[in-house]
């Protein structure tokens, strides 16, 4: 018996059955299995009985497969909506309207009250033939649930985040306005100066909110050129000596030759930025940059660039290492947003490149990040 037909397009029309599973083959001749499938997929045929319980189904309503094949679709995926009503009885999706393909996905509630997402295809011979398939897709809401309480938590940070220097911004040129012949040169100049950083705070916590955005989104785009990543390393070493950095705490190894680096400059700048920011805030003692050529793990034979970023303080807890590169991990309550190393990793990855972390020589932590070198093949 074969689930669908060529007027039917879509999984439905390439589902058929195998008697050993007691419910549907392969798809498409693909050799991929039901079972196979990351969501639930539930088929019942024309007379209303599930033909197909796939193992992601079975997982997620805690139903055997045994117990659901052979049963009546309402009685083996006994579904209610929010308001405790009978799905399978509201919808009636073999005696109901004649021009219905498709439920659209919606949130339903399995006994016990466990919520799941559902979407359901009506499967016809003709358009306005009777349903000779109903196909069922399960989703878990808990990946959705976790989606939402990131983004809550995202707003709830930025929120705070913002509040701080909004209110002094506003606070002290509300105060330079109503009082500014009461104030002197020096004082006008402190309180312009705190505004200044303020608003570059600000600005700060916009620009890292836009990369979240594009990293989450996968559109974060990269102007790749050659990049010498021995000179960017020693720019950003110059910039912490010039704010007040003794210039015997950094020290850099640089292995010779290296192989030419192309990638994104500003976003290399930007990842360097951070790692070296938090060694020098978080960390104590020598920071040591180590730049050399490494060997592929993905292509024989190929090369990568590796930059290590390593201190002498108390390094990282072992407990706290897998949380390093998530949203709002902080490793210390000196500042910051928590969203650097976030950011750090999205940029790194977007290159085709790899970052870690782990424990120094010294007792410190150590960031080591690597990335695939070469021409692009847009150029060759």
């Amino acid at each position: 018996m074969s689930i669908g037909t060529s007027r039917s397009p879509g999984v439905q029309g390439i589902l058929s059955t195998r008697a050993d599973h007691g419910a549907l083959g392969d798809l498409g001749g693909l050799g991929v299995h039901p079972d196979d499938l990351p969501d639930g997929l539930v088929v019942a045929d024309e007379t209303g009985h599930v033909i197909c319980f796939n193992a992601a189904a079975v997982r997620i309503t805690a139903v055997r497969a045994d117990d659901a094949l052979g049963a009546p679709l309402e009685r083996a995926l006994p579904l209610e909506d929010l308001e405790g009503r009978r799905w399978w009885q509201l919808t009636d999706p073999y005696g109901g309207i004649a021009t219905r393909f498709a439920q659209p996905e919606r949130n339903l509630l399995l006994p016990g009250g466990r919520e799941v997402l559902v979407t359901a295809r009506y499967v016809r011979t003709a358009p306005t033939g009777p349903v000779r398939r109903v196909v069922v897709s399960l989703r878990d809401t808990e990946a959705r649930r976790r989606t939402e309480r990131s983004h809550a938590e995202l707003i709830a940070t930025v929120a705070h985040e913002l509040r701080s220097p909004l209110t002094s911004v506003k606070g002290f040129t509300a105060t330079l306005l109503a009082k500014w012949e009461r104030f002197t040169d020096d004082q006008k100049k402190l309180m312009l100066e705190t505004v200044d950083a303020d608003a570059n705070r600000v600005t700060r916590l916009i620009a890292e909110l836009l990369d979240i955005s594009r990293i989450d989104s996968g559109r974060l785009e990269l102007r790749r050129q050659p990049v010498d990543i021995g000179a960017a390393v020693g720019r950003h070493i110059q910039a912490h000596v010039a704010s007040g950095q003794d210039a015997d705490r950094f020290l850099v190894r640089m292995e010779q030759p290296m192989p030419d680096l192309w990638a994104d400059p500003d976003k290399i700048d930007q990842v360097l930025s951070n790692l070296l920011e938090n060694a020098v805030r978080h960390g104590e003692g020598t920071v040591t940059i180590d730049v050399a050529p490494s060997s592929s793990p993905r292509e024989r034979g190929g090369v990568e660039t590796a930059v290590t970023v390593s201190d002498e303080g108390t390094g990282i807890p072992e407990e706290s290492m897998g949380r390093v590169f998530t949203r709002f991990w902080r490793g210390s309550k000196r500042g910051g947003t928590g969203l650097g190393l976030y950011i750090v990793k999205g940029i790194v990855e977007a290159h085709g490149g790899t970052i870690t972390v782990g424990r120094a020589p010294g007792g410190g932590a150590q960031f080591r990040f690597t990335l695939p070198v070469g021409t692009p093949a847009y150029l060759l």
